[in-house]
């Protein structure tokens, strides 16, 4: 249970997670979903959740499809579940990307022209 929430200690792994709670995903959409991050950071992240258990990987051709293991999580798929459902959620989680985002931040290239 321990590897489990060290894995979910991060917002862009649980915003992963919710993507393919009742969906399975290959890397390339997780990606998509995700514009503001690295491809190889979003295979990074999906082996941290494979590693931990919760979710699984299918081979199908040159991709691999990834889907929640939700029974993994036990005791912690309700309150996930709920928290997925509220509606400041979503907003929570936009603002936890920003502040964990690296480089630089949207508007920096116009601000310093300016000057």
């Amino acid at each position: 249970m321990e590897i489990a929430l060290a894995a979910l200690a991060t917002p862009r792994r649980r915003e992963i997670l919710r993507l393919v709670w009742s969906d399975e995903l290959p890397a390339a959409a997780i990606h998509g979903a995700l514009p503001d991050v690295t491809f190889g950071a979003v295979s990074q992240h999906l082996r941290v959740l494979r590693d931990a258990g919760l979710v699984s990987c299918r081979p199908d051709g040159r991709r691999r499809l990834y889907r929640a293991r939700r029974r993994a999580l036990g005791p912690m798929r309700g309150p996930l579940e709920t928290h997925w459902a509220d509606a400041l959620y979503r907003l929570k989680v936009l603002a936890e990307l920003e502040k964990a985002r690296r480089g630089p931040r949207a508007g920096f290239r116009a601000h310093r022209r300016r000057r």
